[in-house]
């Protein structure tokens, strides 16, 4: 027997509900002070482990940061402050190697050093 279709709309106001009501059982301290969509949120956010998600938005933001102002080198230096005990954290959270550490922050460090130096990577 083959089974009817679903509704596409029934399916997403289900999914809907089952959302606001994991978002008021996830409301807590903070949640007693956010809107319905930022609760939706909130509980979205306390589903996530890890840093990996915000190292990457982090990432992302400083090379924006750069592209859009390049002459801002403590706006540079702030970002890459944040990123580096952002990585940190990450690492020491998981008790992952030194060498991997370095890994990390040397690939950072390719990317973003034609931009702070592009005389010294002209080469490669």
């Amino acid at each position: 027997m083959v089974a009817a279709p679903k509704d596409t709309r029934t399916v997403n106001k289900a999914d809907r509900k089952a959302r606001q009501s994991q978002a008021r059982k996830a409301s807590g301290f903070y949640g007693r002070v956010l809107e319905e969509a930022e609760r939706i949120l909130f509980a979205e956010a306390r589903q996530v482990e890890g840093l990996d998600e915000e190292i990457a938005l982090l990432r992302m933001k400083l090379a924006q940061s750069v592209q859009e102002h390049p002459e801002d080198l403590a706006l540079m230096a702030k970002g890459m402050d944040i990123l580096v005990k952002a990585v940190s954290t990450r690492y020491r959270l998981s008790q992952e190697s030194k060498e991997d550490l370095a890994s990390s922050l040397a690939g950072i460090f390719e990317q973003l050093g034609p931009l702070f130096l592009p005389e010294a990577f002209r080469d490669r």
